[in-house]
């Protein structure tokens, strides 16, 4: 069927079935050559499969990776990749006391370590003596949030505004607000007061926001 979309005419597919259209979407992105690359990806790294759908053309909004990733992480739809969650069994991430094995840095003012694959908040907690109720506070994110490699994890509470001399931020594909706040140190709900934004806004590839 046709209609008006980014164009007066634009094509898209009608299915009887809601498990048809899963079907077709799935030989969708495995036939052909230009999403190929991202099969090399974990299945469970959301934010690289977003950013990879944007970049290679999948759709044309400019947000259309935040959008998604924001979607993922306001549902906390990345739990169903946890296989216990999905068989509705409900128990902590396993711990194994280890000695240090993340180098704490020191930038804005505040502690943090860089997550590395396999990581997660009550590791990092365990290793450092922290309560991971802390920790998840102090990144601001529920019980059970992924963590990916490279992301931050702070060991105290962020700060209003970032430091001096970042005053601005140039957005990026497959960037949040979340991952904006986490690398300049600045607590969320005060990067959106600063930009005066409601909790719905997207930031779109290329929009500039106040750091302080």
């Amino acid at each position: 069927m046709y209609a008006a979309d980014d164009t007066p005419n634009d094509c898209f597919r009608k299915y009887r079935k809601v498990e048809d259209s899963y079907e077709d979407h799935a030989q969708f992105l495995t036939s052909g050559g230009r999403y190929r690359e991202l099969f090399d990806l974990p299945v469970t790294d959301y934010k690289g499969w977003a950013r990879g759908l944007q970049k290679t053309g999948y759709a044309t909004d400019r947000a259309y990776a935040n959008k998604l990733i924001k979607l993922i992480e306001d549902y906390e739809l990345y739990r169903f990749d946890n296989k216990n969650y999905r068989k509705g069994v409900t128990r902590k991430q396993e711990v194994t006391p280890t000695t240090w094995t993340h180098q704490p840095y020191k930038t804005h003012g505040l502690v943090y370590v860089i997550a590395v694959n396999g990581d997660n908040f009550a590791g990092i907690a365990n290793e450092f003596g922290f309560k991971e109720k802390d920790l998840l506070k102090f990144n601001e994110v529920p019980e059970g949030f992924p963590l990916s490699e490279g992301d931050i994890v702070y060991f105290q509470k962020k700060k209003s505004r970032a430091d001096k001399p970042y005053f601005e931020h140039v957005v990026q594909i497959g960037e949040s607000m979340y991952s904006i706040s986490q690398k300049y140190g600045i607590q969320l709900r005060n990067l959106y007061r600063l930009n005066k934004k409601s909790y719905e806004y997207v930031p779109e590839e290329g929009d500039v926001l106040r750091l302080r």
